[in-house]
């Protein structure tokens, strides 16, 4: 049953993803976490997340905005490793609220209210009528890149910050979906660097057949999304990447993620 509920899961969000350029990891990681320990399921979805990835460039690659990738994506890669040396540092705040309901424990800690907070100031500028028709300037690329990077690495949330700043800086449907791609592609190697020292306990061998049939599925979210974006425009990207931001924020907010 549990592999039946994970590639549904996997399949549905990867065509919602396809779009909106992040939200399969922060969807994926609980969907697996209801049937794995939490370890297991943070291994899990970073290959699945990481494959797909793989798997959306050669479907789109060839859109990648060569000059947004460099401006954004190095600062963002820098700057997820002085997220996570950070978040070795403030592991010891204390909890804010702490609450159970359907039997599992929920927290809501300082960072992620923080990010919660980022989030839906994001989200409501995203809807804005008045902010529809702002574009961002190349250099704000590179303070996007550090956004994106330095929470990323320290929340492991960095794909909706980078959204938020590739949707307004200009780029076209498909230059936003495969330039945020090759970005996001970048930092799971760098994340799979670390994750590596968790597959052996991971037992991935054991659970290949899930692993796989989760990929699979994704990948073929994926393809669904490529046909569907002949049909879809600029602006129901953004109001995808709204949506999700709002009720990715909110999920933060009250400790769901």
């Amino acid at each position: 049953m549990e592999i039946v509920i994970i590639c549904l899961a996997a399949f549905f969000t990867a065509i919602l993803t396809f779009f909106s350029g992040f939200g399969l990891g922060t969807i994926l990681a609980p969907v697996f976490a209801i049937f794995f320990p939490i370890e297991v399921a943070i291994a899990l979805t970073g290959v699945v997340h990481f494959f797909n990835n793989i798997f959306k460039i050669t479907l789109v690659g060839k859109d990648t905005d060569k000059t947004v990738l460099l401006r954004f994506g190095i600062p963002a890669i820098i700057f997820s490793f002085a997220g996570a040396w950070l978040l070795l540092k403030i592991t010891v705040l204390p909890v804010l609220i702490q609450y159970e309901m359907w039997e599992r424990n929920f927290e809501i800690t300082p960072v992620k209210l923080i990010i919660a907070i980022l989030l839906i100031v994001f989200s409501i500028l995203e809807i804005s009528p008045s902010f529809q028709k702002v574009q961002f300037s190349k250099d704000k690329l590179v303070l996007g890149g550090i956004l994106s990077g330095f929470f990323g690495g320290l929340t492991g949330i960095q794909g909706a910050i980078r959204s938020a700043f590739l949707i307004k800086s200009g780029l076209s449907k498909e230059g936003y979906i495969a330039t945020g791609v090759m970005i996001a592609s970048l930092v799971d190697i760098t994340r799979l660097s670390v994750y590596t020292s968790r597959f052996s306990s991971a037992n991935l061998h054991e659970n290949l057949a899930i692993l796989i049939s989760a990929t699979l599925s994704a990948i073929a979210g994926a393809l669904l999304g490529k046909k569907l974006l002949k049909k879809i425009t600029l602006k129901s990207i953004q109001l995808i990447v709204a949506i999700l931001l709002i009720l990715i924020s909110i999920s933060l907010a009250i400790g769901l993620i």
